[in-house]
């Protein structure tokens, strides 16, 4: 199977199983409900997948549970976020519990970086 096929397929997968979090942001960014800006779930962009992507605006959000706090995760991240910002994306994280405690301060932040 090519990778672009295997990135499909894991992109589907992850999109079936998304978190509560991922869900209840999903809810709220899908059809072009914030600002008219299309969003699209578990993209693959280069050799990652990101949470969600608005490629008309070039942001990626992030929505990261517990496991992204361990030293190797986050250097990990970190060196995604770098590589998705020399492909000229912005990228926005938060976490779960914030998504799920604060979700009109999360869509704040987002709409703060559309503008």
């Amino acid at each position: 199977m090519s990778k672009i096929r295997k990135s499909t397929s894991f992109s589907r997968n992850l999109r079936q199983k998304q978190t509560v979090a991922e869900s209840d942001l999903w809810k709220r960014l899908k059809s072009k409900q914030l600002e008219g800006i299309k969003f699209r779930r578990q993209q693959p962009i280069g050799p990652y997948i990101v949470d969600f992507v608005s490629f008309e605006r070039k942001i990626v959000v992030e929505v990261d549970g517990g496991q992204h706090n361990d030293k190797e995760r986050m250097e990990k991240d970190e060196k995604r976020t770098r590589w998705l910002e020399g492909e000229g994306f912005q990228v926005l994280r938060f976490w779960n519990n914030d998504v799920l405690t604060n979700i009109e301060g999360i869509l704040d932040g987002i709409r703060a970086a559309l503008t």
